[in-house]
């Protein structure tokens, strides 16, 4: 499995989901998991694929803030970090023969070209920018016509543009992905004096939204917003959002998610299927969210969230949750949502397994 992302500690954000899908695969039985990125703990059965020098070079790109932050602050200034990027994915692909290459991200799969190894493709939100490049389709198209392949992009949502631009070349299966159990285990006790609203999110103008906007003259005393995240991007904080920095599981878990009122994602980005809405909801804690494909997705209106495109539909989420026989009913309907829908890490595992087994398959 390749991934640019992974936490260095247990206290890091970056590529938490990576570091938990591992630990799931490396669980069953049938998998023996080699993982190519940034240097962190391993989960117990998953062994590095990372020469000394690619681990170096790749901390160093975490540490930038990934490929994706790199190109969108620097543009075709990040050339020679992508081509670097390439280069090393091929070398890896060619040097350690696999039954099964799992890509996490298209722009990964690149360097699979000149094999004929078959490949499990995850697919995100932000990899539909990166399908807006120019001769970008036909690259990939020219990868996935040498191999048997599976486009997984990771909410159903995605579905109908991969199979627009690959549904010939490829087969085209959704596979969520999980969440941790202590998520589900969380139990809110709100207070009913001051309202407590969560951001969890990186800073960039796009992931930001119309939060600070909207926000204005929302937020105060007695509702509060908390904002958590790495800066990536020079944003101007309102006086009136309180500003945390980055976070990790352990600290919203215990500190944070049993005494929130609910999550606010107004993002204006790619999204794919935004883990940390599915850990809230996985927690019993309701989420407003704008009105995006992706969060259509996991937000059903007035019954396990609140989708507000306007200010004066935020407006009116952030009443309707906060009458705590609202809040407490829509959260444990959101849990139940993610439990039966989504899943564990190791339903998710299960998922990819079965993808692995047909990719395996005797052509027929």
């Amino acid at each position: 499995m390749t991934s640019t992302t992974y936490p260095e500690s247990h206290q890091d954000w970056r590529g938490r989901f990576i570091a938990n899908l591992a630990a799931a695969l490396a669980r069953r039985e049938e998998i023996a998991l080699s993982l190519w990125a940034p240097p962190g703990e391993l989960p117990a059965g998953v062994t590095a694929a990372a020469t000394p020098e690619d681990a170096l070079w790749l901390r160093h790109l975490s540490q930038q803030g990934g490929i994706a932050h790199l190109l969108r602050r620097r543009g075709m200034l990040a050339a020679g970090t992508v081509a670097s990027l390439l280069a090393r994915l091929g070398r890896t692909y060619r040097r350690q023969p696999v039954d099964v290459a799992h890509v996490n991200w298209l722009q990964n799969a690149l360097p699979l070209w000149g094999t004929r190894t078959p490949a499990l493709i995850t697919v995100l939100g932000s990899d539909f920018g990166l399908l807006r490049l120019p001769g970008m389709k036909a690259l990939l198209r020219a990868v996935l016509r040498q191999r048997r392949a599976i486009l997984a992009p990771n909410a159903d949502w995605m579905r109908s543009g991969l199979e627009q631009a690959f549904g010939d070349l490829a087969e085209i299966r959704p596979i969520t992905f999980g969440v941790d159990d202590p998520w589900f285990a969380v139990t809110r006790r709100p207070p009913e004096d001051t309202h407590h609203w969560l951001a969890i999110t990186r800073l960039t103008r796009n992931k930001i939204g119309d939060l600070f906007g909207w926000g204005e003259g929302l937020f105060g005393k007695n509702r509060q917003l908390h904002l958590f995240g790495p800066m990536q991007e020079e944003i101007e904080l309102p006086p009136w959002v309180q500003y945390h920095g980055p976070t990790h599981p352990t600290e919203l878990l215990q500190t944070w998610f049993p005494h929130a009122c609910g999550l606010i994602t107004l993002s204006r980005h790619d999204e794919g299927r935004p883990q940390v809405m599915l850990e809230a909801m996985a927690a019993g804690l309701p989420v407003i969210a704008s009105d995006l494909p992706a969060h259509r997705d996991i937000v059903r209106h007035r019954q396990t969230g609140w989708l507000a495109a306007t200010r004066d539909e935020l407006c009116q989420g952030l009443d309707w949750l906060e009458d705590p026989v609202c809040n407490l009913k829509t959260g444990e309907a959101a849990r139940i949502c993610i439990r039966e829908s989504i899943g564990t890490w190791d339903d998710c595992a299960g998922r990819y397994a079965a993808a692995y087994r047909q990719l395996l398959e005797p052509a027929r």
